[in-house]
């Protein structure tokens, strides 16, 4: 039977078109059910149990269950537990999940795919008897509601037979669809009441979705109302409101901020009111207060450790009155959050806050990442999750609750487990780390794999070329090599190769699109979470010695002072003649013994480097500097054994400098033959505000920092040096590092060209082309430039500025969070390192806060915080009082005044009270201060090794003399 469907669509320009599609209609579609003896069908179709056992005290009878949409967006978490079973899906309702929630579809998707589970697609939409029309004046909400309840009254009627009838129940949470559906004679409840009746699963109610229902609506409200969205986008619209995703902050749970269009600084959010229920991550409408109520970012840092969930914490009735008052020169746009635009809300992983009352279903879940407030959820499974990781889902949040309400998702394993806490970082950084799929590997090229003579024959054959790679320790996906040789007119010859991974990957297919999403590869300390299968990065692809290798060729001919006077492009075939380490290429470099061809590559790469690193340099490129610490790990049990700060060698210079050079190279090539549709990397200038602290601390040091211009900044921190001092300027390029933009994808059509411009690398213009293994933005970039040399065409995607500039607000996101994990990962293991042992270290201020100093220890390249006023960890007053100085920055006690990157000694231990956050303790061992500062472990030696004094030695009795010797034995 052939009916159509009318869609009505408005264009660009205004008009109503008017679109009519065929609509085909069929008897013979199976309704799936084993138990059905009217239908034809196959036996590998029936998926429906004959006779399904009831585990339902409401519906004691064998019945099936319809869902409808909502049922599955609020309750996934549900469907996921394999408890229900016997599903009737609609293709109705399969269809808005897909176009509502990407996630829950891909979810659900799993779920039906699994055959145990008796989930059943029935294509309702195409059946004879259960399609329905789309009255006049009917939204398609309610057509698709009328559809769900057709289909379930059909398959009511359509399994009965002359002694037995199984019956089709429907689960909506919708109350006026229940109604309706009750007026038809169907059975139908709330997938809350379906899942309770459940009696012999009383757990499964951990996790039932919130969302729909409020038995506390009577209390009374502690928060503003949201505006309604239509209210916020007139506000919007007439200039009154901004919008803008809001970030908390990890320092202080009451202060947030929001980046707005328009504004130089972020709008800076402060206090419970003002934050209103918005979650990290949220896309938020802000008001901006008027400029005498602008305040400056707190130096307070403000944890909420508070037990019970309903109590106001001192600091949190004291916080604005503290920092209002606040030179008007150092404030920052201020304003407060009047509604939600779009909830980023996620799952979240953490641990149940002790209940003191015994037996207790409600709870509070404190989340992992500080940045996320904690949450009420109820749960009858307490005492199994005590000293558990969970994660939890947010459902809501009710003005007349401190915090946002959930539910119970899943138990990750045990707190402290080192396995179950890189899964917690892997799920609070949301980095895709599910194995690879059946589906993505099926695309994988199949062993032995082999060059054809078709490869051969489009690609640049330089396997006699003297090629080598240059990585760091253990690495096995190796993206890119070397070359440097004469040529006979005195001139070089350098070449970049760089693994040809588009090669493998093509566009739109299953690998493709997982590794765009992944977006990187990212690296923990004992681990790594590849973007592509590792057939692909450790083998195919990997730029292995002595191993032939397909490549994406970047040659250059130069002169001496590295002077570009040739560049070519193409694909290529290349083997690897060695690969090294930096520390090996290195020691070539330096033993003039070595004169194979090796080794004088290396010196001319090397020579070539220093002049393209010094011409960089000139032109304002910033050498800046992060603490970075590398971990010697246990072959056995993968725990840290030893911990170290990396060093850099000037191999590393070396290769940095030729990546830096075929990004640029290749950034200039795509740009000039894609000028709208070019993937490019930009780094904004940082707006003079934020060099702020770094030109404080440096003052303080009497140095002045010169900020106007990437080029003076770089002469400045080159400038900043002391004798006394030589870690001094390393912290002070840490410093200016975190004064940084974040570095971003774009593409070209999207941007000014002016705006193209790296500032940290001064380059005009810049790309990622060098990391196409752990990198999707260089395989894009691998298809235009291949595309610009005619090796490969286009294809609609590639120049789609829609599509791509999507494709970049994740890459941005995924490589943002890589990071974040990275740093998690390190913290996770400087714990491990520092369970059960206690040590005293030389470090340097790096930060003055107004209640804490911010401590670098060079020899680990951690920071730790050493608290000097408000709350100690476990709630003890200080007995000294510390006083801050806003203008200059310092703390002083006493005749002792602190500045950034002053010299401290301070004992590191790791504090396991709070099992939630285990945190690394510093305490301040010199300068000594009284009351506050503590005694030296080797002072403490000295004085257990002292002799004792006579008089002391009358008072001890015999038997404490032998305990004391013993315990210097021991010892």
């Amino acid at each position: 039977m052939l009916t159509s469907k009318v869609f009505l669509r408005k264009t660009k320009r205004g008009n109503i078109l008017k679109i009519v599609r065929e609509h085909y209609l069929r008897d013979d579609i199976y309704c799936g059910s084993e138990f059905c003896v009217e239908c034809d069908h196959e036996p590998h179709d029936k998926v429906l149990a004959k006779q399904p056992e009831s585990k339902s005290s409401l519906y004691p009878f064998p019945h099936y269950l319809v869902l409808d949409t909502n049922a599955v967006l609020d309750h996934i978490d549900v469907f996921e537990e394999d408890v229900l079973s016997d599903v009737i899906v609609l293709y109705t309702v399969l269809d808005e999940i897909k176009h509502k929630s990407s996630s829950v579809y891909k979810k659900f998707r799993e779920v039906v795919a699994d055959r145990s589970r008796n989930f059943y697609i029935f294509v309702n939409e195409h059946h004879r008897e259960t399609y329905v029309v789309r009255l006049p004046g009917e939204s398609a909400n309610d057509r698709n509601d009328r559809a769900i309840r057709v289909a379930t009254k059909w398959y009511d009627n359509h399994l009965q037979h002359k002694k037995h009838r199984i019956r089709a129940v429907l689960l909506t949470d919708d109350a006026d669809n229940r109604r309706k559906a009750l007026d038809d004679g169907l059975l139908v409840c709330s997938a809350a009441d379906y899942v309770k009746s459940l009696t012999d699963h009383p757990t499964l109610q951990d996790k039932l979705s919130h969302k729909n229902y409020d038995t506390e609506s009577t209390k009374v409200a502690i928060y503003p109302p949201h505006l309604t969205p239509s209210q916020i986008h007139e506000g919007i619209k007439d200039g009154l409101l901004h919008q803008g995703a809001f970030a908390a902050s990890r320092e202080n749970y009451l202060e947030g901020s929001v980046n707005v269009e328009g504004y130089e600084k972020f709008i800076l959010i402060q206090g419970r009111d003002a934050l209103n229920r918005a979650v990290d991550g949220d896309i938020v409408a802000v008001e901006i207060l008027p400029e005498e109520k602008w305040t400056a970012p707190s130096e307070i840092i403000l944890q909420d450790d508070t037990e019970n969930p309903d109590d106001v914490l001192e600091e949190e009735a004291n916080f604005l009155p503290q920092i209002k008052a606040t030179d008007v020169a150092e404030r920052s746009p201020t304003g407060r959050i009047v509604g939600i635009i779009r909830r980023k809300w996620r799952q979240y992983c953490g641990i149940l806050q002790p209940n003191l009352v015994q037996g207790a279903t409600r709870h509070i879940f404190v989340p992992a990442e500080r940045k996320i407030p904690k949450i009420r959820i109820e749960t009858r499974q307490a005492e199994q999750l005590h000293m558990q990781r969970i994660i939890v889902a947010i459902d809501q949040w009710p003005r007349h609750s401190r915090y946002p309400k959930g539910h119970f998702v899943r138990a990750l394993g045990p707190l402290g487990d080192k396995a179950t806490e890189n899964e917690v970082l892997l799920l609070e950084h949301d980095v895709p780390h599910s194995k690879f799929s059946e589906e993505v590997l099926s695309f994988l090229p199949k062993l032995p794999w082999t060059i054809t003579d078709e490869d051969k024959a489009k690609r640049v054959d330089l396997r006699d070329i003297c090629i080598c790679s240059v990585d760091p320790p253990g690495c096995t996906d190796i993206d890119d090599a070397l070359h440097c040789r004469n040529l006979p007119k005195g001139n070089l010859e350098v070449g970049v190769h760089i693994a040809d991974v588009s090669h493998f990957i093509r566009p739109g297919n299953a690998l493709d699109k997982e590794a765009s999403q992944r977006a990187t590869t990212v690296y923990l300390v004992d681990k790594r979470i590849d973007m592509v299968p590792e057939l692909l990065s450790s083998n195919l692809c990997s730029l292995r010695g002595n191993e032939v290798r397909f490549a994406f060729s970047c040659i250059w001919e130069v002169d001496e002072e590295a002077n570009i006077l040739n560049t070519k492009f193409h694909k290529s075939i290349i083997e690897s003649k060695k690969a090294m380490t930096y520390e090996e290429a290195q020691l070539i470099i330096d033993d003039p013994s070595q004169q194979h061809d090796i080794a004088m590559s290396l010196r001319n790469l090397n020579k070539l480097a220093k002049v393209l690193k010094r011409r960089r340099v000139e032109s304002g490129a910033l050498v800046l500097a992060s603490p970075e610490i590398r971990f010697q790990i246990d072959n056995e049990t993968h725990d840290p054994i030893e911990v170290e700060a990396k060093k850099i060698r000037d191999t590393n210079s070396m290769v940095e400098e030729f990546m830096l050079l075929a990004n640029v190279s290749v950034a200039e090539k795509i740009e000039k033959e894609f000028p709208e549709f070019a993937m490019l990397r930009r780094h904004p200038e940082p707006p003079q505000t934020n060099f702020e602290p770094l030109i404080k601390a440096g003052r303080n040091q009497g140095f002045d920092i010169d900020t106007s211009t990437g080029r003076q900044l770089a002469l400045s921190l080159d400038e900043a040096k002391k004798p006394d001092n030589p870690y001094f300027n390393t912290m002070l390029r840490i410093l200016a590092t975190r004064c940084m933009m974040q570095a971003v994808y774009f593409i070209s059509g999207t941007t000014q060209k002016a705006e193209f411009f790296h500032y940290g690398l001064a380059a005009p213009i810049y790309t990622h082309f060098t990391s196409p293994i752990r990198r999707y933005a260089d395989i894009i970039v691998h298809r235009l430039l291949a595309a610009c040399i005619g090796a490969d065409s286009t294809y609609p995607e590639l120049l789609d500025k829609r599509k791509t500039s999507a494709l970049c607000n994740n890459l941005n996101y995924r490589n943002r969070m890589a990071q974040y994990a990275g740093r998690a990962s390190v913290a996770l293991n400087t714990h491990l390192f520092f369970k059960g042992r206690t040590q005293e270290e030389e470090g340097y201020v790096l930060f003055v806060r107004k209640n804490a100093l911010q401590v670098l220890i060079p020899k680990f390249g951690l920071e730790g915080t050493i608290y000097v006023s408000g709350k100690k960890g476990q709630g003890k007053k200080f007995a000294v009082e510390f006083v801050y100085n806003e203008e200059e920055h310092t703390q002083q006690c006493g005749n002792v005044v602190f500045h950034s990157f002053d010299p401290v000694t301070v004992r590191l231990s790791l504090d396991s009270s709070n099992v939630q956050h285990e945190k690394l303790v510093l305490e301040l061992v010199k300068p000594y201060i009284e009351g506050f500062s503590v005694r030296s472990i080797q002072d403490d030696d000295q004085q257990m090794d002292e002799p004792m004094p006579l008089a002391a030695k009358r008072k001890t009795p015999n038997k404490s003399d032998g305990n004391v010797k013993a315990k210097k034995k021991s010892k």
